[in-house]
């Protein structure tokens, strides 16, 4: 754990003491360049605005062109003022390219900083348009299998005979009544029996 938080402390001082250099370097050239005050300090904060947008851009894993087109722009203007400052260039007299360059450097970071955190990113790696998912049949429906069994019929319910005779004497009576036979449902309500049983009985007389 110990030798974990080493790496990371080596990792930000060596961090911070980069970016406080660039940014020292930067401030001067701005300086240099015709651009006092407050101006010279906001010239270094841009360009690591920028820097970090860029950066941000290529490690959410999308729209990597942009990211890098950024990203070397805003790293080309660093190392810039770091290579001008270091004794290449006359701070005392800034040629007239490099005072354009640096007046005109605001709108170029506007740009891309209002491109890489307004844009909506899209995948690089996106593939091809997905095909149609082929259609799975749909399962047919089971039914009996052609040598299936018939269910049993139900047998006939047994009639006592004593019920056979009295179901013929309400069948007459009926008749003599009505002059027509007695029907099945009248037969079953006259006896109080069940369906089946009634229709055996009718079927006997």
């Amino acid at each position: 754990m110990r030798a974990h938080l080493a790496r990371v402390d080596a990792v930000l001082v060596q961090a911070v003491i980069a970016a406080a250099l660039s940014f020292a370097h930067l401030h001067d050239l701005a300086s240099a360049a015709g651009q006092d005050g407050w101006k010279a300090w906001a010239y270094p904060v841009s360009v690591d605005l920028l820097l970090v947008a860029a950066w941000k851009r290529l490690r959410s894993g999308v729209s990597k062109a942009a990211g890098w087109c950024w990203f070397v722009v805003a790293l080309a203007a660093s190392l810039g003022a770091n290579v001008a400052t270091a004794g290449l260039l006359d701070l005392a007299d800034v040629p007239a390219w490099l005072r354009i360059l640096v007046a005109g450097w605001p709108a170029v970071a506007f740009l891309g900083g209002t491109l890489l955190a307004h844009t909506t990113p899209t995948p690089e790696t996106a593939s091809a348009p997905l095909q149609p998912a082929e259609a799975v049949p749909a399962p047919e429906t089971a039914g009996p299998p052609d040598d299936a069994e018939p269910e049993p019929k139900q047998p006939a319910p047994h009639v006592p005979a004593a019920l056979v005779t009295h179901a013929r004497k309400l069948a007459d009576d009926h008749q003599a009544r009505t002059g027509s036979p007695i029907d099945t449902d009248t037969l079953r309500a006259r006896l109080g029996v069940p369906a089946p049983l009634a229709d055996a009985i009718a079927s006997r007389i």
